[in-house]
């Protein structure tokens, strides 16, 4: 009985009641193994030579397949039929190879199937092949430069611009594209002009609409009609003549419907119309899939099987009539670079099903699946015919000329089904015209003069975005909606309705980029990469000599900065930002100058939040700071100036706000020689600095609030503000480090909160530590230190998260997810760590020194010696 492996469970559940009880069908979960964030995972000194490892969730998936061989000596590999799919069948067989699950008498044997349906998949089990090396190597040479990019830029940035998260080969150039775009808008001027339109009759009395097109016998361009004096002048020109029809032409056109859908355009279309993300389209595809509604949802193909054809014709005649039906059927040509890439395009699995045939309950899937079908069908059905109509209008003596547009849709052929979205919606005048017959008089009804601006280019979507990815030839299918979603879960780039934004930490790392890195972020030099590694999966270039050519040049690269200075480093990124961070000044004056102390020089600064802010350099006599950006006049009349905003007076003391150091606060009176540390509070997250009002100031100096005696024991019990949010805490005073702290649900209960409330809810935390005392569980186990050996580990700390070896721990910062943090990051933050406490830094572990054997032994240890593998191959042996 075969061992069958897919890569999901939904999948292998599908399968197998296709294939039956003779077949054993189980899943990989994915991939098994990958690269170990760790230095010398691909070795740049030894032929670029990579160490597997196989992942801590996969090993049991490993050895259920291994366990599973066991019993049927013969494994069929029949992961997804891409790039990515390959890769999983090649690190499976290699991996079982290693424990000895694969034996030379073990058939293995690779199956692809480009739809999970039974005639698919029984189709795919009579003709197996080998996996295909080409294909991995293609994968192999990805996986090697997304690391060799990813483990030695990551940590460039980080030490040279404080806050940044990490760098990617494809994820630094879409942010690229992000962050020129927001700039072409900044740059951007609008410009005025006017257009005149009029509201004109037949003689029958029929209205319909004409724009002027010919002013003073000239042909207006755009910008003719500058101001509202020139267009009112043309208002009076069209007034004061009379107007008659001076030509009339229909014109046949027709509209062809657009090809079926790839990864790209399913992703852009989904946006369009659906506001669906890359990944979240993507995660609904993959369910369609699993659950044989559709063909695999990665390809570059645009092509569909000819029996799909046939399919689809069937299905449209059955619903819509033979005259909705070619006379020959449509032929898409495949755009992919790579035909061994490219596979069908993304359709359903049967034309005849729609959604509602199906039952799909699932709202996305069913609107995803909706948006599939009709695309399907309708790129097999006739073309739209159409018919547009132009009518001149003008004057007698040609001073003045009009014109009317309108379409009519003689046949609406696919346009029954379906019609693509758009990106930016251009106007286009598809009014059906009135009966107009050259010679009749135009009546005027009203002449109307309109005025417009030029507008900036549009930011991205991620339809748009996908689409630019895909146009400059940046990423691959199976790539977009990662590459995408990592640049908004960094921080990089944040997403309002549909635009896509950069954030500041995404313009400071593509200034740092583009100055240090240029040529690796550059667009052609992404795109050739990607066409090199194209070959090697069409097997027309050695993927080795890939990664040697662009490993040569990029670690000098990263050599060169090792030298280069923070300050140094910002100072550069001042300079390339100066045209955003201080445009010039009206009256002529010098941007960069302090408006606070008039002398200091402006710059921008990097918090350790990741952040950045514009500063004085007269820092700390002048405090001055306003947020990065260019000045924002209204903002600053409104913002908090570094002597602090007055709010008013409360019993004789002046109530400020301020901005610190660890946030906004209030305070009442001034800093004096008697008065070292006035009263000082907090303000709340949720409440806006800059529209705190005194009422509001004052509730926050009174606390913390005596609530009053607890009943029990008749210690005093307070409502305050802390660090975390609103609290209450049973002790004799704020201060105390004993006591029972319990939260508040909003900030507003701090003042409200009663006896009976604070009792019932100190109990309740009380009650909830039942669990101390216990171990605490690590979010996440990182491994072995590399090192010096022992496990790292994620903990979650009262302070927030952190990362534990043996007695040392260090602080995860915020720039960094504790769901993400890699074994090389958590060396670092251990060995600054250690650096700061004193404490011993993590040291090589020493080799153990072999115990001596008993004398009858050592013959049979030297043999065991000698057959030992070479340290380096020892290391690469999997579990």
């Amino acid at each position: 009985m075969p061992v069958v492996v897919v890569e999901s469970p939904a999948k292998a559940k599908t399968i197998n009641k296709y294939l039956g009880d003779n077949f054993t069908v189980l899943a990989s979960y994915g991939h098994v193994r990958d690269l170990p964030p760790k230095d010398g995972s691909v070795d740049t000194e030894n032929d670029f030579d990579m160490l597997w490892e196989i992942g801590s969730d996969s090993k049991k998936h490993v050895k259920a397949i291994a366990d599973a061989l066991k019993d049927d000596n013969e494994l069929i590999l029949a992961t997804d039929p891409d790039r990515e799919g390959e890769a999983i069948s090649w690190h499976l067989q290699e991996a079982l190879t290693k424990r000895k699950s694969i034996k030379k008498d073990t058939p293995v044997s690779r199956v692809v199937f480009n739809a999970i349906t039974k005639s698919a998949v029984t189709e795919a089990m009579k003709n197996p092949r080998q996996v295909d090396m080409p294909l991995v190597e293609a994968y192999l040479a990805r996986r090697a430069l997304d690391y060799l990019v990813g483990f030695n830029l990551s940590p460039v940035l980080w030490r040279k611009l404080p806050g940044a998260k990490s760098a990617g080969r494809v994820q630094s150039v879409t942010l690229r594209l992000i962050t020129e775009r927001e700039m072409e808008i900044e740059a951007f001027r609008n410009r005025e002009y006017w257009t005149v339109k009029a509201l004109l009759a037949t003689p029958s009395g029929q209205e319909y609409e004409a724009r002027l097109t010919t002013l003073a016998g000239k042909k207006l361009d755009k910008f003719d009609l500058a101001n509202d004096t020139q267009a009112e002048m043309a208002v009076q020109a069209i007034d004061s003549r009379d107007l008659s029809i001076t030509s009339v032409e229909a014109k046949p056109s027709a509209r062809n419907p657009s090809a079926p859908f790839m990864t790209s355009t399913l992703q852009q279309e989904a946006s369009r119309k659906f506001g669906m993300g890359a990944r979240q389209t993507m995660s609904t595809a993959q369910r369609l899939y699993e659950a044989g509604h559709i063909t695999y949802m990665r390809t570059d193909g645009i092509d569909m099987a000819p029996e799909a054809v046939q399919m689809a014709r069937d299905a449209i005649q059955d619903r819509y009539g033979a005259k909705y039906v070619p006379d020959k059927p449509r032929v898409y040509k495949n755009k992919a670079k790579n035909a061994q890439e490219a596979h069908e395009c993304v359709r359903p699995t049967d034309m005849a099903k729609d959604a509602d045939a199906l039952k799909l309950m699932d709202g996305d899937q069913r609107k995803l699946y909706d948006l599939i079908w009709k695309r399907t069908l309708a790129c097999q059905m006739e073309n739209a015919r159409l018919e547009r109509t132009t009518a001149e209008i003008g004057s007698a003596d040609g001073q003045v000329a009009l014109r009317a547009t309108g379409q009519v849709v003689l046949f609406d052929g696919f346009l029954k089904v379906y019609e693509e979205g758009r990106d930016d919606v251009v106007d286009d005048d598809d009014k059906r015209l009135p009966q107009i017959t050259q010679g009749d008089k135009a009546d005027k009804r009203s002449v109307t003069p309109e005025q417009h601006f030029t507008q900036p280019p549009p930011r991205y979507t991620e339809a748009t975005l996908v689409k630019r990815m895909e146009e400059l030839g940046i990423g691959r299918p199976s790539t977009y909606a990662s590459i995408v979603t990592t640049i908004q879960d960094r921080g990089y780039v944040r997403r309002e309705g549909q635009r896509l934004i950069p954030e500041d930490k995404g313009r400071l790392v593509t200034a740092f980029l583009e100055n240090y890195f240029r040529r690796y972020i550059g667009y052609d030099f992404t795109a050739d990469l990607e066409d090199q590694l194209d070959k090697v999966s069409a097997g027309d270039a050695e993927y080795k000599t890939v990664l040697e050519r662009f490993w040569r040049d990029f670690s000098a690269a990263i050599a060169e900065t090792s030298e280069l200075r923070i300050t140094e480093v910002l100072e550069k990124i001042n300079d390339v930002l100066e045209p955003h961070l201080f445009p010039p000044t009206e009256d002529g004056s010098d941007p960069r100058l302090c408006p606070n102390c008039g002398a200091g020089r402006l710059s921008m600064r990097t918090a350790r939040s990741g952040g950045a802010f514009i500063g004085c350099s007269n820092y700390p006599e002048c405090r001055y700071t306003r947020p990065f950006g260019p000045p924002d006049p209204e903002a600053e009349a409104s913002a908090i100036p570094p002597e602090g905003k007055l709010l008013g007076e409360d019993m004789g003391d002046e109530i400020r706000v301020f901005k610190g150091r660890f946030g906004p606060y209030v305070q009442r009176g001034a800093v004096t020689e008697e008065n070292k540390k006035p009263p000082r509070q907090s303000i709340p997250k949720d409440w806006a600095p800059e529209e705190l009002e005194l009422e509001r100031a004052v509730m926050l100096l009174s606390l913390p609030r005596e609530v009053g005696p607890h009943p029990e024991d008749g210690v005093m019990v307070w409502a305050n503000i802390g660090r975390y949010g609103p609290y209450l805490k049973h002790a004799a005073s704020t201060s105390d480090r004993g006591g029972t702290n319990a939260n508040l649900e909003g900030i507003d209960e701090v003042w409200t909160v009663g006896m009976n409330r604070a009792v019932q809810l100190l109990a309740e935390k009380i009650a909830s530590r039942g669990n101390r005392g216990k171990a605490a569980a690590p979010l996440r186990e990182l491994g072995e230190h590399p090192e010096a050996g022992g496990p790292v580990n994620v903990m979650k700390g009262k302070y927030g998260p952190y990362v534990k070896w043996e007695k040392l721990n260090a602080t995860i910062p915020d720039t960094v997810e504790p769901e993400e943090i890699t074994m090389a990051q958590a060396v670092v933050l251990l060995d600054e760590r250690a650096a700061k406490s004193g404490k011993k830094k993590p040291a090589p572990k020493k080799k153990a020194a072999a115990k001596k054997k008993p004398a009858a032994k050592k013959t049979a240890t030297k043999k065991t010696a000698a057959k030992k593998a070479p340290a380096k191959k020892a290391a690469e042996k999997e579990d």
